[in-house]
């Protein structure tokens, strides 16, 4: 029931994402046309502007709430929600809660770089963060890396003001110190603006500015992309130039655009959440729900409950 654009576009997404190996079940008003996927009939919605640990604990047979617990009670794999960010994330620490020894959840989003797909978090959970809650989030960072965009051994980078140990406030400083005596494969600081450009598998940072970050980022590329479609049908020559260029830059949306992903990971609980865009569309809820598969198999969860013991400066 979350989401800009109403429940028949996630039945949709659902729908297409739908295969043998992906069985989406739909948490919502008894009455939603559901084309055959099996819908558990919850009475309650979260809105996107309601309090989220206050609507949580308020509405416990909301869609919200009562998808994250199936996840919980193992009734279901992992939620995919395009509603309240902050009540998805009052919901998991309730019902799913961390895993042993994490401090904060945090948010991983992919970014279409250059050289390939890197992931940024935390990009929102956590609007303030402490240096050795960076050093977590770069852990499970680097397992996303690993275990979702395919990269070994995932190079990590500090978001800072400056590339040099010395630049950044308090918290990026200390950090700093903190990652590089990790066992982590920490190459040190990157700015903003080489973000795009592959700077590195993993980029690091509190969820204020990951969040700033993140949409800056995603305006940026939707402006650019827009502006550019603008310009090549304002003449006829553009019109002419554009038929050639369409496979190029065909290639060139579908790489920049956000809906490839759909999602984000919610990263440190003990079960698989992503959280989609309030608006997003059906093809990225699609990818958002792929997305939670590709976390499945690769057992996301499991890896990290595994591997974040043993990273240094973790407790």
């Amino acid at each position: 029931m979350g989401g800009d654009r109403g429940p028949e576009d996630v039945v949709a997404a659902a729908l297409e994402a739908r295969t043998d190996a992906i069985e989406p079940v739909l948490f919502g008003s008894a009455d939603l046309a559901t084309n055959g996927l099996e819908l558990v009939s919850t009475t309650e919605t979260i809105g996107m502007h309601e309090k989220p640990a206050e609507a949580v604990r308020a509405k416990p047979d909301s869609s919200l709430v009562a998808a994250v617990r199936s996840v919980a009670d193992g009734e279901t794999q992992a939620v995919v929600s395009a509603g309240n960010t902050g009540a998805m994330l009052a919901a998991g620490l309730l019902e799913l809660r961390r895993l042993p020894g994490v401090l904060r959840p945090a948010i991983a989003v992919p970014i279409p770089a250059k050289r390939g797909p890197s992931v940024l978090l935390d990009a929102g959970a956590n609007a303030d963060a402490r240096a050795e809650q960076l050093v977590q989030f770069a852990a499970m960072g680097a397992v996303f890396a690993e275990e979702i965009l395919d990269v070994r051994n995932p190079e990590i980078r500090l978001l800072s003001i400056g590339e040099e140990r010395e630049k950044g406030n308090q918290l990026t400083l200390e950090a700093h110190e903190l990652l590089a005596a990790s066992d982590l494969n920490f190459k040190g600081n990157t700015e903003g603006r080489d973000i795009l450009e592959g700077a590195a598998d993993v980029v690091v940072t509190d969820g204020f500015t990951g969040n700033v970050v993140l949409k800056t980022l995603e305006g940026t590329i939707r402006t650019i992309l827009e502006a550019l479609r603008a310009e090549i049908t304002a003449t006829p020559a553009g019109k002419a130039g554009g038929l050639l260029i369409r496979p190029a830059s065909r290639r060139l949306r579908h790489r920049l655009d956000p809906d490839t992903y759909g999602g984000a990971y919610l990263l440190g609980l003990r079960g698989l959440a992503v959280i989609a865009h309030g608006n997003s569309s059906r093809t990225a809820l699609a990818n958002a729900i792929r997305l939670a598969a590709r976390g499945v198999e690769h057992d996301v969860v499991g890896r990290l409950a595994a591997k974040l013991p043993q990273q240094s400066g973790v407790v």
